[in-house]
């Protein structure tokens, strides 16, 4: 079992930046995180994750702006959000796959107004 905690998410304007965080309630060294969004009427996408090697992958939509990285000593993964654009509105998801299992956070509301 791994249990998630998302922190970071807020209202902000188009332009600024946010920084998400999600802490893990066990070692997240052998297990894969994630960032994943959903926008109200939108199927839950993919923004940011680690492969098992350690490389990361970007969505199309946020490349350039959004950044993944991870804390292994805090057992902490971080997602920061720059240039933010209206339509980065969404709820933020971290996942986490370990032994099969996927584990999900429980989201944290990141709305950009114009």
């Amino acid at each position: 079992q791994v249990q998630l905690v998302e922190s970071g998410g807020g209202l902000v304007q188009a332009g600024g930046s946010l920084r998400l965080s999600c802490t893990a309630s066990r070692s997240i060294l052998t297990v894969n995180m994630g960032w994943y969004r959903q926008a109200p009427g939108k199927q839950r996408e993919l923004v940011a994750r680690f492969t098992s090697y350690g490389n990361t992958v970007v969505a199309d939509s946020v490349n350039g702006r959004f950044t993944i990285s991870r804390d292994n000593a805090k057992n902490t993964v971080y997602l920061q959000m720059n240039n933010l654009k209206p339509d980065d509105t969404a709820v933020y998801y971290c996942k986490a796959s370990a032994n099969l299992n996927d584990y999900w956070g429980q989201g944290t509301q990141v709305t950009v107004s114009s």
